[in-house]
């Protein structure tokens, strides 16, 4: 390689629960900078969630990180152009693009939702990917059916 690796951005942890991933979600969640409202939005879907589980036992935020880890693909499949045929390979996906992956689904199924505002709408998404149902958790096992009924195609990973 000519150039060095360009060196990764210090993401500074949020301000109320100081998490870093609290912090990437928040920059995933933002529209135009603005940063102050996607924080607002974050904590009152939080408030939210607290509120409507409180048989759960569990903070708002270790909710959050449960209901992340539902939705957080393992595999996904990528295209492969073979002698004239496109496969669909399965691949492993990396620590870091399984986190992203996971916020963006999380984000963009809330969006889709129907609901007042968009922290009620997030706070929905949450609480079904903490009970394993809902638009992302369907995007991860959708993703998992597609790499497994291309199995056969693996030994194409590259």
């Amino acid at each position: 390689m000519r150039k060095a690796k360009p060196k990764k951005h210090v993401i500074l942890p949020d301000p109320v629960y100081g998490e870093v991933k609290v912090t990437k979600f928040v920059n995933n969640l933002m529209y135009d900078g603005k940063k102050s409202i996607a924080y607002s939005i974050f904590y009152n879907a939080l408030t939210i969630v607290q509120n409507k589980m409180k048989d759960a036992e569990q903070a708002p935020l270790e909710i959050w990180k449960k209901a992340l880890d539902n939705i957080t693909p393992q595999v996904e499949v990528k295209s492969r152009r073979i002698g004239g045929a496109t496969f669909q390979v399965p691949t492993e996906i990396r620590a870091d693009r399984k986190e992203a992956i996971s916020m963006k689904n999380m984000i963009l199924y809330a969006r889709k939702r129907s609901g007042k505002n968009m922290a009620e709408k997030l706070s929905a998404e949450i609480m079904d990917a903490f009970n394993q149902q809902g638009g992302a958790y369907k995007r991860k096992e959708d993703m998992h059916r597609m790499a497994e009924a291309n199995r056969a195609f693996a030994h194409f990973r590259f």
